[in-house]
């Protein structure tokens, strides 16, 4: 079963909000791979934990949720991240979507629009909240129309590089991207790091935006 494979990680510095998701998604049959209320102890239990999903919150002690989620996509063996916050702002949307969020949700959702949106999200489908999808899909737009530049030459990717680059829009983890390609996970991260380097990127969530932006996702 789906719920069977999803393996959660919940970061929330509440600790009576953070139980309560525990037990929700516990009851629903999925897994809580780890619980932090914290940045620092998220980002230390992740590697161990492996978690095929993140719900994290905006507002944590340490560091802000925005970053958190930056962290995570970084990490060899990504997450896909939900945020789960008391703000619905603009502002607060996009940064976690820019990030590499690939959900968002205010806290007021109820315990069944979050088990869907769990689900929904470690699948690679993009949920959001209603009213806040057409915020980011026009954000997208707006990102897409300023940093197309006409006069540049795109930067020359090999054709390896273009196929895992492809399954990265896709949303595959490295070790899947591996076994797809009959490849070491090495040899992913390789190729990874390389069109980073020539498309003068930063993390993952920008290597996807700039996949989509091609076509390519």
């Amino acid at each position: 079963m789906e719920s069977e494979r999803i393996r959660v990680l919940v970061v929330d510095d509440h600790p009576m909000w953070r139980d309560a998701v525990a037990r929700d998604l516990d009851e629903a049959g999925i897994t809580v791979a780890g619980t932090a209320g914290d940045g620092a102890k998220a980002l230390r239990i992740a590697p161990a934990a492996r978690p095929t999903l993140a719900v994290v919150d905006l507002h944590l002690p340490d560091m802000s949720g925005v970053e958190l989620t930056a962290a995570l996509v970084a990490l060899p063996e990504p997450p896909r991240v939900l945020v789960l916050s008391a703000s619905g702002a603009g502002d607060d949307v996009l940064a976690a979507v820019k990030a590499g969020a690939t959900g968002y949700l205010v806290k007021s959702a109820g315990r069944e629009e979050l088990l869907d949106a769990v689900r929904r999200v470690d699948r690679g489908e993009a949920v959001y909240t209603p009213g806040l999808a057409g915020l980011v899909l026009g954000e997208y737009r707006r990102l897409s129309s300023d940093e197309r530049r006409p006069e540049a030459a795109a930067p020359a990717l090999t054709p390896r590089e273009t196929e895992v680059l492809r399954l990265v829009a896709k949303g595959l983890a490295y070790k899947q991207i591996a076994q797809r390609l009959s490849i070491s996970h090495r040899t992913v991260q390789n190729h990874v790091q390389n069109t980073l380097t020539k498309l003068h990127l930063h993390n993952r969530a920008q290597l996807v935006r700039y996949a989509i932006d091609q076509g390519l996702g």
